[in-house]
């Protein structure tokens, strides 16, 4: 098997499955409850909290729990949106995960003002837009670190000046699910408020994600109950999944330079490759990280050529997971035309790939193109 995906998911590694399973075997404990095991599980959540703040140079007081980024987005979105006697106009782009896109217009069928800043045919963001686009009564500014369909990065640091500058009440959000373990995370010097982050994106088992939310930000929860998570998220915590988030989270600190190294090599075999047997093949997006590149193969359907790969056991996609096989809305505001989005691959790496992967996608794309094209 050649799985090339791993911007919709990653497998579990090997060191957060074990920590999960002694979890959930041994240290079972309710995290709230007062005795031997409940203080035992109390002290795992705290010690996972610390690794993840360290994973976001955040103190562990500023990492709150949640069951996945979707949830640590919303929170905050929602959060910092209704917040009392606050403006009622948000930016964001139109490149965004549908966590936040679906989030926004949810409030902006509530009378929020929502301006979504528009990419280049790159897929960047231009910080003039941004400039442009902030007023007196923004109250947000939300925005992903890193695109999830082309690889993008965007320019969170210029971002939060220009923000905080312009509008010194609004807050400032960042998606980082897919920079996490990729890109350094610096809340501090992008003057960051919020920022969401997963767990399977990393190697962390499903349904587990962290919010930093700034120590001194105040916000209401999306729910209320038994008060955990200091009232910001109820529930009794997921603690097998928090441990196994903290190790996946130390390993990738300690891994993040020799990890991103061994991407980039892979990147950029995958791109001679490209160059010497699909010439006529186009880049779509600058794929500022080397773990998402996005192409395009004129001529030959996207989900068709996704099944011709399935058949060699390589298996890459044509967009967002979430969007389960629809247009992308990210190529679509860069504008693309439909033959081109109609043909688009997402190709996404992760320290686990090895040259084989990428030899292997390379030989299923020639076969698999050659079929389309005899068939036009």
């Amino acid at each position: 098997m050649h799985y090339l995906d791993h911007a919709a998911t990653t497998a579990v590694l090997p060191e957060a499955a074990q920590t999960a399973c002694r979890v959930m075997t041994e240290d079972f404990g309710n995290p709230s409850s007062v005795h031997r095991m409940g203080i035992a599980a109390s002290g795992i959540v705290e010690q996972a909290r610390k690794q993840v703040a360290a994973m976001l140079h955040a103190e562990p007081s500023e990492i709150t729990f949640t069951s996945c980024g979707t949830e640590a987005t919303a929170m905050a979105i929602s959060g910092a949106c209704r917040r009392k006697g606050r403006g009622k106009h948000i930016i964001t782009t139109a490149i965004e995960h549908a966590a936040t896109l679906n989030t926004v217009k949810r409030l902006e069928q509530e009378g929020f003002a929502v301006t979504y800043l528009q990419p280049d045919a790159d897929g960047h963001i231009s910080v003039d837009d941004l400039r442009a686009a902030v007023r007196p009564d923004t109250v947000l500014l939300t925005c992903m670190l890193a695109n999830n369909e082309i690889g993008t990065v965007l320019p969170v640091k210029e971002f939060g000046k220009i923000l905080k500058k312009k509008a010194p009440q609004a807050l400032f959000h960042i998606d980082a699910v897919q920079g996490l373990a990729r890109i350094p995370i610096k809340p501090k010097l992008w003057n960051a408020d919020f920022i969401s982050v997963s767990g399977h994106k990393i190697g962390a088992p499903k349904g587990i994600g962290a919010l930093y939310i700034r120590k001194g930000v105040h916000i209401a929860p999306l729910m209320v109950g038994g008060g955990q998570e200091r009232g910001m998220r109820p529930g009794t915590e997921a603690v097998p999944n928090i441990a196994a988030f903290g190790e996946a989270c130390r390993i990738g600190m300690e891994r993040m330079d020799g990890n991103y190294a061994k991407v980039e090599a892979l990147c950029a075999r995958l791109e001679q490759g490209i160059a010497e047997r699909f010439p006529w093949a186009v880049y779509n997006g600058k794929h500022d990280i080397p773990h998402v590149v996005n192409l395009s193969f004129p001529g030959c359907k996207s989900e068709v050529l996704l099944r011709v790969l399935e058949m060699h056991e390589v298996y890459v996609s044509s967009g967002s997971a979430c969007a389960k096989g629809k247009a992308s809305h990210v190529l679509s505001a860069m504008r693309l035309d439909h033959a081109r989005i109609d043909s688009a691959l997402r190709i996404s790496f992760a320290p686990a790939n090895i040259p084989e992967d990428v030899d292997a996608l390379l030989d299923a794309l020639e076969e698999g193109t050659a079929r389309l094209k005899r068939e036009i």
